[in-house]
């Protein structure tokens, strides 16, 4: 079998190829800094949050769900029931 050898490469490519690679590395730091930031963690949270929301409470035409919507207002109303009875039974003043 015959020995194939690589091809050479000059200084410059080397060089080149070196810097282009730093490049790349600085671009890809730069973005994983931006992804892990807490303003963008915030701001993901956040409109992940609202598009959940928006899912709850809307369908797929844009039309409100009136079935959750009732729910919910039914959970609100028992909450500040049972928060208006607690009031009266440990504040008597």
């Amino acid at each position: 079998m015959a020995d194939k050898k690589a091809p050479t490469r000059s200084q410059k490519e080397i060089e080149a190829e070196l810097a282009a690679n730093r490049v790349r590395l600085a671009r890809t730091v730069d973005e994983l800094a931006f992804r892990v930031s807490p303003a963008e963690l915030k701001r993901r949270q956040v409109e992940s949050l609202k598009a959940s929301a928006n899912r709850a409470v809307f369908n797929e035409h844009g039309e409100p769900r009136y079935d959750r919507l009732a729910t919910g207002l039914v959970a609100v109303a028992g909450v500040a029931i049972v928060l208006g009875l607690a009031r009266r039974i440990f504040y008597k003043g």
